[in-house]
């Protein structure tokens, strides 16, 4: 959900009208952010994201198994790390203001062979290194671990910054999805605000993760056809329990985190590199009439020490929906992210004596309000805000709603 929208494995993208080859939708996301106590300092903001999403299949036009992804965002309001101090970002929709190309990107699904290829402007998050149950938290390390999402120029090719390349993926057996994909190095809009793909020595990026899944029957009404089967905006049901690995490299250069070279500057290094297990499990609600369903799941990623500030991180959950008085699509979960600076960076802090690590509690509830409008209160506690040990743990409440029409 939220940052979070696009979700092959759960199909929750918009379904194109019969005798059309064109679907638009407007989805807007705005929050309230206030930090209560501790922290860089106590104060409120507002923060909001605007997209414009447009999704066209070729098969009207007979480019049969062929579809196309355009999102326009446009990031606007104040920027909530700046009370809170944190470096895992309390809210999974903060960015730089300005609008910008977040996915432009041109699939095929091929007939009879389960498999998929992508070429375009590609948020990485949208099917790799994702989890359902994970989606409900506002806190962004349920997107991206931040030993991956703090790598390289500006993290990986994901929201707010993500960048050109091509995504391969196929399904070896009915429960198994491989997916492999190559991106520039360095994302579209650039930090100094430029924009570019491919400059000379951005290097790349290359991400390869296998997911084994259980999950129920295709949705209803959804062709049957083989190349329905994966990809983006696939015809799948949400799966019921997932366990995926994944491995991520980089190519260019990167500074270490502190060793110097013979001159005094920081020392480069060929590449970067990490991996990551992540898994979900449904405790309670497989093939039960009455609503109810329990999930947990867990995160755990490592990353290269010297050239990441994050070299491990470890996240956990519990979710659960049609409990009590809980309305239909409600849900209330529990969370936990930790996230512990590598030797490199302790090193290079020298005095300053960091802790060694950040730790997030999330307790979250989300309620759909009406077709179109979905609220979620939220309240994190954060331990050891940056690892700074002269910042206070902060307390932050979050009132996130999403209008999509």
């Amino acid at each position: 959900m939220w940052a979070q929208w696009a979700r092959a494995d759960s199909s929750e993208a918009r379904d194109v009208a019969p005798g059309s080859w064109l679907a638009a939708a407007l989805v807007y996301d705005g929050s309230g952010v206030s930090n209560l106590r501790g922290g860089a300092r106590s104060g409120s903001t507002y923060e909001g994201n605007l997209h414009l999403r447009l999704t066209a299949t070729g098969d009207r036009v007979g480019w049969s198994g062929t579809s196309a992804f355009v999102d326009v965002l446009s990031i606007h309001g104040g920027r909530p790390s700046r009370f809170v101090g944190a470096a895992q970002g309390t809210s999974s929709i903060e960015g730089p203001p300005g609008t910008q190309i977040e996915e432009a990107w041109i699939q095929h699904n091929f007939k009879a062979s389960s498999a998929s290829i992508l070429l375009g402007i590609y948020d990485l998050n949208s099917e790799f290194y994702r989890l359902a149950a994970a989606g409900l938290f506002l806190n962004s390390s349920f997107g991206v671990g931040p030993e991956f999402a703090q790598s390289g120029v500006e993290g990986p090719s994901t929201f707010p910054r993500t960048s050109a390349g091509l995504r391969l993926a196929m399904k070896p057996t009915a429960n198994t999805v491989m997916r492999a994909s190559l991106l520039d190095g360095a994302p579209v809009v650039r930090p100094d605000g430029t924009r570019a793909a491919f400059r000379g020595g951005d290097g790349v990026l290359g991400v390869l993760e296998v997911a084994w899944l259980s999950r129920g029957e295709a949705k209803s009404g959804a062709p049957s056809d083989t190349r329905d089967r994966i990809g983006r905006y696939s015809a799948l049901a949400a799966y019921d329990d997932k366990l995926a690995a994944g491995a991520w490299r980089y190519t260019g250069r990167f500074a270490d985190q502190s060793d110097i070279d013979d001159r005094g500057d920081p020392l480069l290094r060929r590449g970067s590199s990490g991996a990551y297990v992540i898994g979900e499990r449904l405790l309670i609600g497989a093939g039960e009439a009455s609503g109810k369903r329990l999930s947990v799941f867990g995160q755990a990623g490592f990353a290269d020490a010297r050239t990441n500030r994050f070299s491990s991180y470890f996240g956990a959950g519990i979710v659960g929906s049609g409990w009590g008085s809980m309305r239909e699509g409600d849900q209330a979960g529990l969370s936990l992210a930790h996230a512990r600076n590598g030797n490199h960076y302790m090193r290079a802090a020298g005095s300053m004596k960091p802790q060694r690590a950040e730790t997030a509690i999330e307790l979250s509830y989300s309620t759909r309000i009406s077709k179109y409008m979905t609220v979620q209160p939220d309240i994190q506690y954060i331990i050891n805000p940056d690892t700074d040990a002269s910042i206070a743990n902060a307390l932050v409440l979050q009132l996130r709603f999403e209008i999509a029409l």
